[in-house]
């Protein structure tokens, strides 16, 4: 689980580098949680569209690592080892953590002080009317600020960027939404983790291990909160990154 408390300061510590983007954390444990949500963007193994890669197939693809990140990242802050490096392929970058929910920007019955103690009104991405993105019904993946481990933005990465996340035997489509602390990694939103079944209370739930995150380089979606242009572009990536 992440100490809310030491995240948020190790946030402070980047954000300098972020300008004018806040860098939020969140509070999450592990644990199985709900099915996935019969309209999320993605595949899983015992339903799969023939013409959508599985996660079988992606997750053959991430095997090996070529390192591009000087490191690696904590887990959360509370880790004794920071044991998570961020691998380079041709086309995308991928790293294999655990995942913390973010509830962060826009307030709704899911997302709020009530049910996250640690909630923050805002996102370091915003949606294309400049408001904060929607953690509860948007599906996105948290990257770690600016730093001396790894740059998102040096592989071709922005707030819009296509991820496929893998978990079990199913594959969710989302986008880079938002930042978080410098040296951790391995978080998503709200709706990401409802979707591949992952509990996704802000407190209580994520998982602890057993996800890979699949951002795709130069792959920015707009606008932003179009979860369709997500899963349309994100199925297609994928299936050329298996080499379909």
């Amino acid at each position: 689980m992440r100490t809310r408390m030491l995240a948020l300061t190790s946030a402070a510590c980047g954000a300098a580098l972020l300008g004018a983007a806040a860098l939020p954390a969140s509070a999450t444990g592990s644990g199985a949680g709900p099915g996935p949500e019969p309209e999320a963007a993605g595949v899983g193994a015992a339903g799969a569209d023939a013409t959508e890669a599985t996660a079988a197939e992606l997750l053959a693809e991430v095997r090996g690592c070529a390192r591009i990140s000087k490191g690696a990242y904590r887990t959360d802050s509370s880790s004794p080892r920071a044991t998570v490096p961020v691998c380079d392929t041709t086309d995308a970058v991928f790293w294999k953590a655990d995942m913390d929910i973010d509830c962060d920007g826009r307030r709704s019955r899911a997302c709020n002080r009530k049910t996250d103690p640690y909630f923050l009104p805002e996102t370091a991405f915003q949606s294309s009317r400049g408001e904060p993105l929607d953690s509860a019904v948007l599906p996105h993946v948290v990257v770690p600020g600016p730093g001396k481990v790894w740059d998102h933005r040096k592989s071709g990465l922005t707030g819009g960027s296509v991820v496929a996340v893998v978990y079990r035997d199913r594959v969710r489509y989302g986008v880079i939404g938002d930042t978080g602390p410098t040296g951790i990694i391995g978080e998503a939103s709200y709706a990401m983790a409802k979707a591949l079944g992952i509990d996704p209370d802000p407190s209580t739930g994520g998982a602890e291990s057993g996800v890979t995150y699949i951002a795709f380089k130069n792959s920015r979606v707009s606008p932003i909160e179009s979860r369709e242009r997500a899963r349309s572009r994100g199925t297609r990536l994928a299936r050329e990154f298996v080499g379909r």
